[in-house]
């Protein structure tokens, strides 16, 4: 194992965390890894694997905004709840660490439906669109598994 394949897994590694606490930008850092780790090793198999790599994060990059954003659809929750969640979340990031952007988002989501559909309702469309962002981070992370999967047959056959 050479140094950029060390440094690529340490990478891709930081990346699948950062898709799971998003902070990072994850699945970002997994093709990044990936791209110097074919810059570094080189030929036809690294580019090959890096294009692969690449094509499932972006694959799963588009299926990861579609799936969820159709559920909500389907729900009848609009796409400005979702915006004040995320808000709010950044707000919360700034005032509570670490998990102020989840605490943040949670009640972003909570007020814009609160105004919007009462307090019945508040509560499940919350839950509903916590379930949308949940499929969508299980989304991205089967994307960025298979990218790294595709990757440790790439390291394995050069």
């Amino acid at each position: 194992m050479t140094a950029a394949d060390l440094i690529a897994a340490l990478v891709i590694a930081v990346g699948l965390l950062g898709i799971l606490v998003p902070i990072l930008p994850g699945s970002i850092l997994v093709v990044a890894a990936i791209l110097g780790w074919a810059v570094a090793e080189g030929g036809a198999t690294a580019w090959t694997v890096f294009a692969v790599a690449t094509a499932l994060v972006v694959a799963g990059t588009v299926v990861k905004y579609v799936v969820p954003g159709r559920r909500l659809e389907v729900a009848g929750i609009p796409a400005t709840t979702q915006w004040v969640g995320v808000g709010v979340g950044v707000v919360g990031f700034f005032v509570v660490p670490v998990v102020g952007l989840f605490l943040g988002f949670v009640l972003g989501i909570y007020l814009a439906e609160l105004a919007r559909v009462g307090s019945a309702q508040a509560w499940p469309s919350t839950v509903h669109s916590l379930r949308a962002v949940g499929l969508s981070i299980v989304i991205e992370l089967v994307a960025a598994l298979a990218a790294t999967w595709v990757w440790v047959y790439g390291v394995v056959v050069t």
